[in-house]
């Protein structure tokens, strides 16, 4: 399927709407499952930060629990933009942060094992976290479950049969 617009392979492009950034300062673009949030990264203060922007408005979306935490780098976001996760610094070291936005709950991600977390990419229902490390120079990918700390944010529309939009309480 091809998207209608001018251009090669027939992809439009667009420009993210304005965020009171220039446009060369932004980085690691990440969108939403359902293309509503865009999160990129951009320079403020001389720090990494992320930034968070509706797209139909260009609006700007505070993110006042993850400003102690910079660095930032890796955004992803779950399908409707309810969890963002970025890699950030707690303490001394990177680690894996999601930002529930429904709740303002910080979750900091105590991972396994050794290396320090590069990038991330949050499933779309939020469930699931796939991290990539670094560890005395080599890379390595893991997928942590994260069913027991975050509620699924799913897609709209019907739930497969016998499904349910929260799993029963012995579950979580």
């Amino acid at each position: 399927m091809l998207l209608s617009a001018c251009g090669p392979l027939g992809i439009g492009r667009r420009p993210a709407p304005p965020a009171g950034f220039a446009e060369g300062d932004r980085q690691d673009p990440a969108l939403s499952g359902d293309g509503r949030w865009l999160a990129s990264i951009v320079a403020r203060g001389g720090r990494e930060t992320v930034l968070l922007q509706e797209q139909a408005s260009g609006r700007v979306v505070r993110l006042d629990p993850l400003r102690r935490h910079q660095p930032h780098r890796s955004p992803s976001l779950s399908w409707n933009g309810r969890y963002l996760a970025v890699v950030g610094q707690w303490g001394p070291r990177p680690t894996a942060l999601v930002l529930d936005r429904l709740t303002g709950r910080l979750v900091p991600l105590q991972l396994p094992g050794e290396g320090d977390p590069e990038r991330i990419s949050l499933a779309p229902d939020g469930r699931r976290l796939a991290v990539e490390r670094l560890r005395a120079g080599r890379r390595r990918i893991e997928v942590l479950d994260l069913s027991s700390l975050l509620e699924p944010d799913p897609p709209p529309g019907p739930l497969a049969p016998g499904a349910s939009p929260t799993p029963p309480a012995g579950e979580r």
